[in-house]
């Protein structure tokens, strides 16, 4: 069995959700023996498809033809597309009409949470099997260290400072003017956003909230590798306020640093992370700050080792097994 993964514009959404879960598939086919290619030109039995554009829906109509199998990835939801890029609005039809194509004519969806799934399957004409698999992490990749912690604390002139960070393109549904709203009531804490969007793409109301942003708010852009890493590890909390989410790999970075998750209570967590037990989920900036302040003076660690119980579930040789599993019944039909 090969498998084509296929990621339109792979270049230009490399630092997207999309583009990391990308690299998670091929990490999770590896460690199960799974051959796979990026190169729609190869020979392949499967072609797994991340992405929604006519290049993608080109591929998707081809391989049919072929008796192909086709798999869709499901990274992304009518709901998640809302409040994110300038104009919006006026591109939603467009951007639903392409994806509920894709999502028709696929044999099998693949989604990260029973609650994208649940959404996916009610999208009208939807008929294939939609199956939820996390996007997964790679444990190993997130073990401490401390070049990483003083890599961060470097970049950021930290000495010993109380820090909270949060990661997201500047998209309004990602929750960043609330993360901005919470810092500015916190003056005494050091708020990081890691993240970035060309301003172009975002939208009036969110650059005028980083015009106005507090003094306490740090927007260093896109940043990976070891001082991310370090972040992670050295923070008091991940605060992430996002409005809408499929997954968040955000999420799962933090429970696999045991770093103190504090998110908003919204459905795509129902089931898997609870407040109080493996995070804390708030519904409003009030309840935000009342969990970042018990992250920063109260002893979390019985939080964190649940929340590490979470993402050992779902490491990349168990999501690779699954998406070996769906392969393999869908070859057979």
């Amino acid at each position: 069995m090969k498998v084509l993964l296929y990621l339109e514009n792979q270049s230009s959404l490399s630092v997207s959700g999309i583009g990391r879960a990308l690299v998670h598939q091929q990490e999770a086919l590896k460690e199960n023996g799974i051959e796979f290619t990026l190169n729609p030109k190869d020979d392949f039995d499967i072609v797994h498809i991340n992405s929604y554009g006519p290049k993608s829906y080109h591929l998707l109509k081809k391989c049919k033809k072929k008796g192909i199998p086709v798999v869709v990835h499901g990274h992304s939801t009518h709901e998640d597309f809302r409040e994110s890029f300038r104009c919006w609005k006026l591109m939603a039809p467009f951007y639903n009409h392409m994806m509920n194509r894709m999502y028709k004519r696929a044999d099998l969806i693949v989604t990260p949470t029973p609650y994208s799934k649940e959404l996916i399957e009610n999208y009208k004409g939807v008929n294939c099997k939609v199956v939820a698999i996390s996007n997964g992490i790679k444990l190993e990749d997130y073990q401490y260290n401390k070049e990483n912690v003083e890599a961060f604390k470097k970049m950021f002139n930290i000495t010993n400072e109380k820090v909270v960070i949060g990661v997201g393109f500047y998209f309004k549904r990602k929750g960043i003017d609330d993360f901005f709203d919470v810092a500015r009531k916190m003056p005494d804490v050091k708020f990081i956003w890691f993240g970035y969007l060309n301003k172009f793409l975002t939208t009036s109301y969110i650059l005028k909230c980083i015009k106005h942003k507090p003094e306490n708010v740090i927007l260093p852009g896109y940043i990976k590798g070891n001082v991310i890493k370090g972040a992670l590890y050295y923070a008091n909390c991940m605060f992430f306020p996002t409005n809408e989410e499929t997954e968040g790999i955000v999420a799962l970075e933090a429970l696999a640093t045991k770093l103190t998750l504090v998110t908003r209570d919204i459905g795509v967590y129902k089931g898997w992370l609870q407040n109080g037990v493996n995070c804390f989920k708030g519904k409003n900036n009030e309840e935000f700050i009342d969990y970042i302040k018990k992250s920063i003076e109260t002893d979390c660690s019985s939080i964190h080792e649940e929340g590490y119980k979470v993402v050992e579930n779902r490491t990349l040789d168990k999501v690779g097994l699954q998406l070996k599993n769906e392969y393999e019944l869908l070859l057979k039909k």
